[in-house]
């Protein structure tokens, strides 16, 4: 088999997915991730740059960076995107797919395997269609641990924000929010789980709302 590029987020589907094809015998060899330049982040989640590097050197793989601006149209997100898949390449020949961390949104997979595609790559989704309460229960019950980093105010309270995912925290959720935020409702920062070689300390900072919607807690190295 050859080997595997993944794309990560730092949040639970991701970290979760690397554990699943770590697994079934998969060579995962690097991580990519979309960093925003003028907040030196993960885009979307908000995760520090420097978190993402502790978290690749716990699960032990190269990272990839593709950057791009805060205002990023979609020509330039794929310019982007597809220079990290050839920095790929050139260092791994053979490689030829990407996994994502997709449970169930059939469009936005479709929208990646005709992306990927135009660009030579195949694109694998091994938890995609998994029924997603239980595989939050299997997430926590198989040692991953995370907190919430981005809420979107619009499907969940701000409180929830900072909030560590486990049992309890699933239980507290609204009627109609995903258990595992498939939806947008929001996002994770994972610091310790069977993909890492040893937990990543980190401690909580304040919570801003950014774009009158979305309330990110900023996370940093303890």
């Amino acid at each position: 088999m050859s080997p595997r590029l993944l794309s990560w987020s730092g949040g639970k589907d991701a970290a979760w997915t690397l554990h699943a094809m770590r697994q079934r015998g998969d060579e995962v060899v690097a991580l990519l991730t979309t960093i925003t330049d003028e907040y030196d982040r993960v885009s979307m989640q908000g995760i520090r740059r420097d978190i993402l590097h502790a978290q690749a050197d716990a699960a032990g793989l190269v990272l990839i960076e593709a950057r791009i601006p805060r205002e990023c149209d979609n020509a330039t997100y794929e310019a982007s995107f597809a220079d990290a898949l050839a920095r790929a390449r050139e260092r791994w020949p053979d490689m030829d797919t990407i996994a994502f961390g997709d449970l169930f949104l059939a469009d936005v997979r479709a929208w990646r395997e005709s992306l990927c595609a135009r660009l030579g790559w195949r694109i694998d989704t091994p938890l995609f269609g998994r029924d997603t309460a239980q595989l939050a229960r299997d997430m926590h019950d198989g040692g991953l641990r995370a907190r919430l980093c981005c809420v979107d105010t619009e499907q969940l309270d701000a409180r929830f924000a900072g909030l560590a995912f486990d049992a309890a925290l699933i239980a507290q959720f609204p009627e109609g929010c995903d258990p595992c935020g498939e939806n947008g409702e929001f996002h994770t920062l994972v610091h310790d789980g069977p993909m890492f070689r040893a937990p990543l300390q980190v401690r909580e900072g304040e919570t801003v709302l950014r774009d009158g919607r979305f309330a990110y807690t900023d996370f940093a190295l303890a």
